[in-house]
């Protein structure tokens, strides 16, 4: 039996843009595990999406069905609405954020059978509630943020 990989993710950013953090959770049946960094400057979008990319570039095997629960319309709509795809054939036209980012996660998802899940950010899902905190504490922590290359020098940082 082919058993599915659970992902619960989250980003933070105080102030957006400002210092930002995310936080995963990876659970295969009784097993969990947590991810989570802060950055600098960065934004809300950028660190929903880098903790779906931590989470799936962490994964020891390909081919896995895998189930990602996001608080972000963003990150869910990209992908289940086939936003992302229209991004990739024009090339990120009109000025798309986060274009780095998208085409990280773009190959790495390739790997697996990803589908997305939203939940509602800040409410009774204990495991988004968690993935809360990690973001949250990883972007207050700032004896250990580390730098968004990609954002601070597109925006002139």
């Amino acid at each position: 039996m082919n058993k599915e990989l659970i992902i619960y993710t989250d980003g933070a950013a105080r102030g957006n843009p400002g210092p930002g953090g995310y936080g995963a959770i990876l659970k295969w049946g009784d097993t969990e595990k947590e991810f989570s960094q802060g950055y600098r400057l960065t934004t809300n979008n950028r660190m929903e999406l880098l903790a779906v990319i931590v989470a799936l570039e962490n994964l020891k095997k390909d081919g896995l069905p895998i189930t990602i629960y996001s608080d972000s319309q963003y990150v869910v709509k990209a992908v289940e609405q086939g936003w992302l795809k229209k991004w990739i054939a024009t090339n990120f036209a009109g000025g798309k954020k986060n274009r780095d980012l998208w085409l990280r996660y773009h190959e790495i998802s390739k790997k697996h059978q990803v589908r997305f899940k939203w939940v509602k950010g800040h409410a009774d899902n204990p495991y988004n509630n968690r993935c809360d905190v990690l973001a949250t504490t990883a972007a207050d922590d700032k004896r250990n943020l580390l730098v968004d290359v990609e954002y601070e020098s597109e925006n002139g940082r």
